[in-house]
């Protein structure tokens, strides 16, 4: 799994590509956190755009996150999500907490 990060303003952008799952889950959730807590972001936009893969670490991850600014008051939404990766958002009801976007541009102007 390889992230790219943006700022944007109060927001904190990740490129993901790669698989996201129970391998590269602890990684990528502490490579966050370290970026959300060094700048103290209360918004994250997570682009899936390159995401091939996700499993139910995945989930956590974006769970994780979500609590996490949740307690700030803050927000967490997901883009670029491709079929496959959407079934596993869908079934777990991750869209019920956690905004969809179809692009960064799109989420960057709502969230």
């Amino acid at each position: 799994m390889h992230l790219n990060f943006e700022n944007n303003g109060d927001k904190l952008i990740v490129y993901m590509s790669g698989e996201l799952d129970h391998h590269s889950a602890e990684e990528v959730r502490n490579m966050i956190d370290d970026r959300l807590d060094r700048n103290s972001y209360n918004k994250l936009i997570m682009d899936f755009e390159g995401v091939s893969f996700m499993d139910s670490s995945g989930i956590g991850v974006v769970i994780g996150r979500y609590k996490k600014l949740h307690m700030r008051s803050g927000k967490v939404c997901v883009t670029n999500i491709k079929s496959s990766v959407k079934r596993v958002f869908e079934l777990s009801g991750m869209f019920k907490i956690i905004m969809l976007y179809d692009d960064v541009e799109q989420a960057v102007n709502n969230i």
